[in-house]
């Protein structure tokens, strides 16, 4: 083992979290991301897959180029053409990793490559010494090690660190291991393996039994001195170990573990809410850390013991992740200088004094909305896409809803310049705005998720929408956010159309009124 007692962060949301069933990103906002795990000081960005699609490519390059502080990491399967097609991608990184992977499992082996354990280990090395010679840091995954034989496992771990890789991730690919195990397994290999001191160890956990925190954590306590992990514990299937417990789990146990991460714990709920938005996939309540119940006390018990001291209820502070205290300090007769203390205060940037302009201007139309803007407000506001610049945009929209006919919707787009206006019925309100855009706007487009999130509490809340709509094989998301969840439910909706518009892996781009 390499000696190190800095526990190594290795985010994949972007990856293999994206690989959540209907957690499509386009590039722009996998770039956003990779800014905010960035600003959260995650040692290491698993930017996507760029043999998969082109878009992956352009994503993995454009995320490559423009982080200076983490290292962008690339997957490739043990292929030649799937490493150089990485290396290309990675080539202007300043940090850069090249993770490559073949099964290692009996029923791998046979079933899905049909190759003899020989052939493995010479694919497997041929893969690392091609990676090795066109990145500076390379990393190795015996896929489904967790079902692997253990003596061929330690044989191929060996001859793929003499080939230069100089990390090992082992992963529990189908959640199938139990903690003691998965952690004993980690010890074992590290033990076993000759040369086991030239590579860091890694774990990949995945959640299909619930355990892949627990498995992963494990580990650390068994010489692992990296964990793959999500923002929320994003992934496909039932997703991977959550990025946010494990950091807060080995900060607040210090007692037991013996490292620590680089990451700055007041950015995760900033980052969390990010995912979650760009996503639509909601964060359950009683989710630890970044739920919004994780700091919430209703028993009268509890908040007695809150008030008389913190630590009786409470092994965490709020702010650590991210929240402060006092939240209701901002109204319509807020200044200039109190948006952006507050800003400071979440640890939101804005890129120029023109980019807070157009947030001050959004935070004062909320502000007259609403009585009170909460910390969600702001961050929500610091997060959302603005329609300024795109083809289309909503210049006016009106719903009637009588519980004894059809909902009735009108709405009036500016289209390119041409302002035009449309109407009709639908089986909600939310229905019939959506039919009268798609009167103006023949796109033939497919509505995939429809997803409402109230930002904060209450009857004047801002509502967030995230709509996923299918154009051909293009998947986007769009978002919008206000009070009225009907308009905020059409500022998603078009926004989602103006990227698929401006989509240039679309060959038709002509829009019906322009």
């Amino acid at each position: 083992m390499a000696g190190t007692d800095n526990l190594i962060i290795f985010d994949t949301t972007l990856r293999d979290g994206e690989q959540s069933p209907g957690a499509s990103m386009d590039i722009q906002e996998k770039i956003q991301i990779a800014n905010a795990l960035n600003d959260l000081n995650v040692d290491v960005i698993e930017a996507g897959f760029p043999i998969a699609s082109k878009g992956d490519f352009t994503a993995v390059k454009e995320i490559a180029d423009s982080i200076k502080t983490s290292r962008i990491c690339a997957l490739a399967r043990a292929l030649e053409k799937d490493i150089l097609r990485a290396a290309d991608a990675l080539k202007n990184a300043k940090l850069s990793r090249i993770h490559t992977f073949i099964a290692t499992s009996p029923i791998h082996m046979e079933m899905k490559l049909k190759m003899t354990p020989e052939q493995v280990i010479k694919n497997a090395v041929n893969a690392v010494t091609i990676a090795r010679d066109n990145a500076e840091d390379v990393e190795f995954s015996p896929e489904d090690a967790g079902r692997s034989d253990f003596n061929f496992l330690c044989e191929i771990i060996e001859q793929v660190i003499n080939a230069g890789a100089t990390t090992i991730n082992i992963p529990d690919t189908v959640g199938y291991n139990m903690p003691h195990q998965f952690g004993e397994l980690i010890e074992k290999i590290i033990s076993n393996v000759p040369n086991a001191n030239k590579a860091i160890f890694s774990v990949h956990c995945h959640n299909d039994l619930g355990l892949a925190v627990s498995n992963s954590l494990s580990s650390v306590l068994h010489g692992a001195r990296q964990v793959e992990c999500t923002i929320n514990g994003l992934g496909e299937r039932a997703g991977n170990a959550a990025l946010e417990e494990i950091v807060m789990t080995v900060k607040t146990r210090r007692d037991i573990f013996s490292c620590d991460t680089r990451i700055n714990t007041k950015k995760i709920m900033n980052c969390s809410r990010l995912v979650s938005s760009i996503t639509g996939f909601p964060v359950q309540p009683n989710k630890a850390i970044v739920g919004k119940n994780a700091f919430a006390h209703e028993s009268g018990i509890h908040q007695d013991g809150i008030i008389k001291s913190r630590e009786t209820y409470e092994i965490m502070r709020a702010e650590d992740v991210g929240l402060v205290s006092n939240s209701l300090v901002l109204g319509k007769h807020s200044g200039r200088n109190a948006l952006k203390q507050k800003m400071e205060q979440l640890n939101l940037k804005y890129e120029s004094e023109e980019s807070f302009n157009d947030l001050f201007s959004r935070f004062k139309e909320l502000a007259d909305k609403k009585h009170e803007i909460y910390d969600e407000d702001i961050i929500q506001l610091s997060n959302n896409v603005q329609l300024s610049g795109d083809d289309i945009q909503l210049i006016s929209m009106s719903v009637v809803c009588d519980s004894s006919k059809k909902p009735y919707a009108k709405v009036t787009l500016d289209i390119k310049g041409k302002e035009l206006d449309s109407s009709a019925e639908g089986d909600g309100a939310v229905d019939a705005a959506f039919n009268a855009i798609n009167n103006l706007i023949d796109l033939n487009i497919d509505l995939k998720l429809y997803s409402v999130n109230n930002i904060t509490s209450g009857t004047d809340a801002q509502g967030e929408v995230t709509v996923r709509v299918l154009k051909g094989e293009v998947i986007v998301n769009g978002h919008g956010a206000d009070t009225d969840i009907v308009k905020a439910s059409v500022l998603a909706y078009l926004n989602a159309i103006n990227k698929i518009y401006h989509n240039p892996n679309l060959e038709s781009k002509k829009l019906s009124g322009i």
